[in-house]
């Protein structure tokens, strides 16, 4: 009877796995993959080759491959308990600060999503995980070095913790789906750990998030040093965007291309185009030295006459006859007869490696320094998205080589350009990790926090109440919390769907 339910069992997962790849969530390729694999550690578990390396099946895809390796280093590294005891108390004030506009976030989302489901975008399945890979905007060379290093991390944090409360570690180990990581773990000493007070579970759980989002911050000093190694092989600014019809246009200007020199004056910002063409009017033409973009091959430099058109027409034509644009124009001091060139999104060279040293600007604050580095995670998060899975637009990082600093010089472009992509992914993974995992919704960190306080606030609104009743209260509050989590999360998925 237990042969055939588990023979039936596993042809479930095999025509589940099918029916996903046939609807869209796995492509052909993954799919297929998964299968064989799957069927690959049923024959190893089968034979016993599982048990003999010390390994498991999770959910029947996921092998579980545990190791002692590891375990010397967290009993040294969580020496200083105190100082472990510091770090957890201030990562539970870190997480639930997180938590909370996470949360907030999940409820504007699922709000906004069912105000309005027919103007919402339909992620395509595969982009619903960040799964390397298989995501559009996730490639899978560094993003699974920088996965493997973030769980890695991330679990050593937890176990970091309950060794400085004393609870002993088991193994450590990761979880793989093929050759892909999609997790680790470490393995506590399961009596030690049922028994432990509620707030050194509290601070236990908390330590793998915080770990992951300090990580991140260390990470982005580190990124932002790389990136003041890279400089731009030649002085100039260019055009995201060329305006149609514009002077620019007309003349046969190209996004991307490099502009020099403005009738021999030298171009380095966009303060210095800027301070050229205040010196001209409408109808005046100008020289510009042009270098094509280094993407497309050997660098051109040409000249381009450009004759230029007038900067308050152009923007009149945008307002098309609105009365409050125009008068926004003519309040931001646009005057008839000023110059326009017809480009826009205008940036220096260097500018695709500057966007990432803002912590080492020069001309900023202490306190400028520090609100460019706490929010660098936030604005570099669309990144992939926004470049089709790259850390920088390929036509502005061809304008970039490795500087004449120590590193820069000892590694090269090819090492350095390496060492910043591993680097954006580390940070890029391990903060989506870390927040990812404060979802208030159980397997997640998030969830257990959640169950772990409320037993903490229950036992005190309630001293006199009997431990059992407590703890079934705590678990209560923590299901029914979950399931509403789970279902504002999945508003924004399916809703949209259906419109």
């Amino acid at each position: 009877m237990e042969e055939g339910s588990s023979g039936l069992n596993q042809i479930i997962v095999v025509a589940g796995i099918a029916i996903l790849t046939f609807n869209g969530f796995l492509s052909p390729l993954l799919g297929t993959s998964l299968i064989v694999w799957y069927i690959t550690i049923l024959f190893l578990d089968r034979e016993g080759y599982l048990d003999e390396w010390n390994c498991s099946r999770v959910l029947g895809i996921i092998l579980m491959i545990r190791t002692s390796k590891g375990k010397k280093v967290a009993e040294y590294i969580a020496r200083p308990r105190r100082l472990w005891r510091i770090f957890g108390e201030f990562s539970i004030w870190l997480c639930f600060a997180v938590m909370l506009f996470l949360s907030l976030g999940i409820v504007a989302s699922a709000l906004s999503t069912a105000m309005e489901p027919a103007q919402q975008q339909v992620l395509p399945a595969t982009d619903i995980l960040f799964i390397p890979g298989v995501t559009s905007f996730v490639p899978i060379f560094w993003p699974i070095l920088a996965l493997i290093v973030a769980v890695v991390v991330h679990e050593y944090g937890h176990g970091l913790m309950a060794r400085a409360h004393g609870m002993r570690i088991r193994s450590f180990g990761v979880l793989v789906a093929g050759i892909i990581p999609v997790g680790a773990f470490y393995e506590p000493d399961q009596e030690e750990m049922r028994i432990a007070p509620q707030r050194d579970r509290l601070r236990m759980f908390a330590a793998g998030p915080s770990v992951n989002i300090v990580m991140t911050y260390l990470v982005v000093i580190l990124l932002a040093f790389v990136s003041t190694g890279l400089t731009a092989k030649q002085d100039g600014v260019y055009a995201v965007g060329i305006v149609q019809g514009s002077g620019a246009d007309e003349a046969g200007l190209l996004p991307y291309e490099l502009i020099s020199e403005i009738d021999g004056v030298s171009i380095k910002s966009g303060e210095d185009l800027t301070n050229a063409l205040a010196e001209y009017g409408s109808g005046e033409m100008i020289a510009m030295q042009v270098s094509s973009n280094p993407i497309h091959g050997d660098v051109v430099t040409r000249e381009v006459e450009v004759v230029l058109t007038d900067k308050k027409d152009y923007y009149y034509q945008l307002c098309d006859g609105n009365a409050q644009c125009e008068s926004n124009v003519d309040a931001a001091g646009i005057k008839e007869g000023d110059a326009f060139l017809g480009v826009s999104g205008i940036k220096s060279a260097d500018s695709a490696a500057s966007a990432y040293a803002l912590p080492f600007s020069e001309g900023l604050t202490f306190g400028e320094r520090l609100i460019a580095t706490a929010i660098s995670p936030l604005v570099f998060s669309g990144v992939p998205i926004q470049n089709q899975g790259q850390t920088m637009v390929l036509e502005e990082r061809a304008f970039l080589e490795a500087g004449n600093g120590i590193l820069p010089m000892l590694l090269g472009a090819d090492v350095m350009f390496g060492l910043f992509d591993f680097l954006f992914w580390v940070m890029w993974i391990s903060f989506l990790l870390g927040v990812a995992n404060l979802i208030p919704l159980i397997p997640f960190d998030g969830g257990h926090m959640v169950r772990n306080a409320g037993h903490i606030m229950a036992k005190s609104l309630f001293p006199r109440m009997n431990p059992l009743k407590i703890e079934r209260l705590a678990d209560q509050i923590s299901g029914y919390s979950s399931l509403l989590v789970l279902a504002l999360v999945l508003v924004p998925i399916l809703l949209p769907r259906f419109f």
